[in-house]
């Protein structure tokens, strides 16, 4: 079928929006009209070349939309069900899942990476060429074919929009202090980075009971959006952040403190903010290739932990149900998320907007 979608055709230049040829969905895949995919950095990243992905392809990692049909042998949907999507499918029957780190299924990993389905092919097609699929979903396009594992069924009644952002920025954030940290009640936490990862963490962390969140950005009109979120104090990020940071927990330093930029700078930054005994979380995607400069010494002699969190640590079968459930409790923030919609053929616009800072999350919408 011939759909419309926004390519990258090399690194360093815009998207493209342009007529798709999107194949059947193969054994074990279905496919999905989307109704709205998040506008997320990770996607950038494949943009501007620091993560490493064949092209041409198809972005789009966080979406949700109607199954619309389905491939043989798929049991688990039928179509005109609604899903939110997954870019991390679990096989259920790996090293990894079998030892509960779904997140890493390697059954998918090799294939994600190389922008294919399971049998080592992608289902798009551009001028009579492959095209690749991001993260086996290709989300920034009118349908899109993924794997049955990658597709988490959501109540009828929470809008599409809202369960499209539970399948990455969401996610992310709110795993990584509820499961990968692990924060608890009356713990202080601090968080760099207020876009739509860091905003979750501190949604997470106030969630999990957090005496103080403490929010840092460089851009001032973050400080009312993460004070929205669960910020108990905000703080521009300068030459006096780190003291500050001190000042507010009692010269110790914070339980917790979570990078969500990805910027090696700002980590080696973060270790100095973690108290003793203390956990830095590492969240956001750093350019491939580059390295951290972490003091072993401080590491040792102050018992300080460096965690890695890769997609908040969650189970999507098991997790995204349950956001969703808080969601409709009113515990989460998911509509607040969306500041900005966008049509396809502005997707350039909406990642200027993101890199601008003055969203806290844009979304395409079909």
């Amino acid at each position: 079928m011939k759909i419309k979608a926004a390519l990258l055709l090399e690194p360093n230049k815009q998207f493209i929006v342009d007529t798709v040829e999107l194949a059947d969905p193969r054994e074990g895949e279905v496919l999905v009209k989307l109704a709205a995919s998040g506008v997320c950095h990770s996607d950038w990243h494949v943009a501007t070349g620091d993560t490493k992905h064949p092209m041409p392809c198809v972005t789009g990692h966080e979406g949700a939309g109607i199954i619309e049909a389905v491939g043989k042998g798929v049991t688990r949907f039928k179509p005109g069900d609604a899903i939110t999507l997954s870019w991390t499918p679990d096989c259920g029957a790996c090293f990894y899942c079998l030892h509960g780190k779904p997140n890493l299924c390697e059954t998918f990993t090799a294939p994600i990476w190389n922008g294919v389905m399971l049998d080592g092919t992608p289902r798009l097609s551009w001028r009579g060429k492959p095209v690749y699929h991001y993260c086996g979903l290709a989300t920034f396009a009118e349908y899109c074919v993924v794997p049955e594992q990658s597709c988490i069924p959501i109540r009828a009644d929470v809008p599409l929009k809202a369960a499209a952002l539970v399948g990455c920025a969401v996610a992310t954030g709110f795993g990584a202090a509820f499961y990968t940290a692990g924060v608890k009640p009356g713990d202080t936490v601090v968080v760099y980075g207020a876009g739509g990862v860091g905003l979750n963490i501190i949604q997470g962390a106030a969630l999990c009971g957090a005496e103080k969140v403490i929010a840092i950005d460089v851009r001032a009109a973050k400080m009312p959006i993460a004070q929205q979120f669960g910020a108990t104090h905000t703080l521009l990020a300068n030459d006096d952040t780190l003291q500050t940071i001190l000042d507010l927990t009692g010269g110790r330093g914070a339980e917790h403190v979570f990078e969500s930029v990805g910027v090696p700078k700002i980590q080696e930054d973060a270790l100095a903010a973690v108290r003793p005994g203390g956990t830095l979380t590492l969240v956001g995607l750093s350019p491939m290739g580059t390295g951290t400069n972490l003091p072993g010494a401080v590491i040792v002699r102050q018992e300080k932990t460096i965690k890695g969190s890769y997609y908040g640590s969650v189970s999507p079968r098991r997790d995204f149900p349950m956001i969703l459930e808080l969601y409709k409790a009113g515990k989460l923030k998911l509509d607040e998320l969306v500041t900005q919609e966008y049509p396809l053929e502005q997707i350039n616009e909406a990642y200027a907007a993101m890199l601008s800072g003055s969203v806290a999350r844009g979304v395409i919408v079909f």
